[in-house]
């Protein structure tokens, strides 16, 4: 019951919250034509920044093509940051060269919004590396993000002009994530969280040994990777380090913020739509499916782990294996959905250690890669199946599919069926190819089901920029650095161009009139009809693989 109430508390709480923010974020990326003269003059100052590239409004392919320029010049300056770290400045405890697989890795990861990280932060990374290239690219990539959702919503508002990238971009970053950020880090910095540019702290301890405890701007970074559903973590373990989340109300306030932004992007796009009852089904819908989920992983984690099955030890409070105590026993798998839920990847617990069908809800989130998503990409992912479903609700009712107005014909589910197959490609290629070469079978340190799951759960994370691991998997190899940047860079892109693509089609077609024969896109039975959609091309899609690794597992624990 109080795993229950914590639970409720904490993504009730978050969902109220993301309303409020959610009018303020669509005050900051689409302000009405009546807006006040201090926001009209905050949008003069960002055009005077952007000079020529901020002057024109963009259709789709102006913006896609805006958007792909700014991303390869953040990935080649994040990427000189991290080759050339050991010559330069802000390198108190004298970090090395890193080697050249790995920086790709790591600049396509942040480039991506990913954050999958293949190295400890705190042995690996400069303090430049960690907040002129790592963090800045924590707040320009879901920046990114934000500009794009915006950009569609513009769209399907019927705008043939969506904006302009260099300017949304900066109105994302300066208006929405530097504040939020701020506040944030505050309120860690309060909470016993590090703050400092000075290098490690040595310390002796009762036995007289010296220790070495690294620390640095813990608070800058940790409030961005949330915020951002970014999930790169400055230490190794991430936000079970006890400096990276020192106690019960930061590992609150951490879990919040992983989910509120991209809650919020739901009311925003249905302010820009001007259709906010839609905007509720849809929001409805990703509260159902992430729901479920954390119910199930607080189900199946309140069973004893296996790793004790053959000693003499009585347990009663389910599986603590690879937990952090302090935050209680719901607190590691009511984390583990939310951040797989979005994008983020940060973890406080050790999905490795997890139940096997509780490690199966994580990655189930990110296969379906709809619900809340990151900042702005997962109201992207969501409308992908919005069109399915109204497409194929048309059909069903043998009329032409319509979406706010406008025909969906085969021209955009052919491109909404493309962004679902390339998702599904990169998780069951890539694994299907690391399984059976010694790329992947010499890495593991789990054979069998649980070895393949750590596998399937790389690619997975790897294709929903999501970041977070079984990190029972040795990934930091050549060949596991370079497969899963391209797949984050490809599985970054392909589902942010599609729907701006569908987006730029509808808005090109004349409206048409609203009859009693209209699908209703408004209702509880298109909710229905939309989760319905979800879980049947999810489950269609993925449970041959789940069978061979989350649920072989649990039933070989049967036995």
């Amino acid at each position: 019951m109080t795993a229950f109430i914590f639970i409720v508390l904490i993504v009730g709480g978050t969902a109220a919250l993301s309303w409020p923010l959610g009018r303020y974020i669509q005050w900051a990326m689409d302000p009405a034509a009546d807006v006040g003269p201090r926001r009209r003059g905050l949008d003069r100052l960002f055009e005077r920044i952007a000079g020529k590239l901020g002057r024109d409004a963009q259709g789709w392919k102006k913006y896609i093509l805006a958007m792909l320029a700014f991303n390869v010049v953040m990935f080649v300056v994040s990427f000189a940051f991290l080759a050339f770290q050991h010559y330069l400045p802000l390198n108190p405890d004298g970090m090395k060269a890193i080697e050249g697989s790995l920086i790709f890795n790591t600049a396509a990861s942040f480039t991506s919004n990913t954050n999958l990280q293949h190295y400890s932060g705190e042995s690996t990374m400069s303090y430049l590396s960690q907040l002129c290239a790592l963090m800045w690219l924590q707040f320009v990539s879901p920046a990114v993000g934000l500009a794009a959702l915006a950009a569609m919503a513009r769209g399907l508002a019927g705008r043939q002009q969506m904006g302009n990238f260099f300017i949304d971009v900066q109105r994302a970053t300066f208006l929405v994530l530097v504040p939020l950020a701020l506040i944030m880090a505050t309120l860690m910095v309060q909470g016993g969280m590090p703050m400092t540019l000075s290098g490690a702290a040595h310390a002796t301890t009762l036995e007289g040994a010296e220790q070495v405890i690294a620390r640095g701007p813990v608070a800058a970074f940790l409030a961005i990777k949330q915020l951002g559903t970014n999930g790169g973590g400055f230490f190794g373990p991430n936000s079970t380090h006890p400096l990276e989340n020192p106690t019960f109300w930061t590992n609150v306030l951490a879990t919040m913020s992983i989910i509120i932004i991209p809650m919020a992007c739901v009311w925003m796009f249905g302010r820009i739509i001007g259709r906010m009852r839609h905007a509720a089904v849809v929001f409805g819908v990703m509260l159902l499916l992430m729901g479920t989920r954390i119910a199930g992983a607080v189900l199946f984690e309140s069973a004893p782990t296996r790793a004790f099955a053959s000693l003499p030890i009585e347990q009663t409070d389910g599986n603590l294996e690879g937990k952090e105590l302090r935050f209680g026993a719901a607190a590691g798998p009511l984390w583990a959905v939310v951040t797989t839920s979005t994008s983020n990847g940060s973890v406080n617990c050790m999905h490795d250690s997890l139940n096997p069908l509780t490690g199966l809800m994580p990655m189930i989130g990110m296969w379906l890669n709809e619900d809340f998503g990151g900042v702005g990409v997962g109201m992207i992912n969501m409308f992908v199946y919005i069109i399915l479903a109204v497409f194929l609700a048309g059909m069903m009712v043998g009329r032409t599919p319509e979406y706010l107005n406008r025909r969906v014909e085969a021209r955009e589910v052919k491109l909404a069926v493309l962004a679902l197959l390339a998702q599904s490609l990169f998780i069951l290629v890539g694994t299907a190819v690391f399984a059976v070469t010694p790329w992947g079978t010499k890495t593991l340190n789990n054979a069998g089901a649980h070895g393949f799951s750590e596998m399937l759960y790389e690619f997975s994370s790897a294709s929903a920029n999501n970041g977070s691991g079984f990190e029972g998997l040795g990934d930091n190899t050549p060949p596991w650095n370079i497969a899963t940047g391209v797949v984050m860079l490809l599985a970054r892109f392909i589902p942010i161009i599609v729907p701006l693509a569908i987006a730029g089609s509808l808005a090109a077609k004349r409206p048409t009139a609203q009859s009693a024969g209209t699908l209703g896109v408004e209702d509880g039975t298109f909710g229905v009809m939309l989760t319905a959609v979800v879980v049947i091309i999810g489950a269609l899609t993925f449970f041959p693989a789940a069978a061979l690794g989350p649920i072989v597992e649990h039933l070989q624990f049967m036995v």
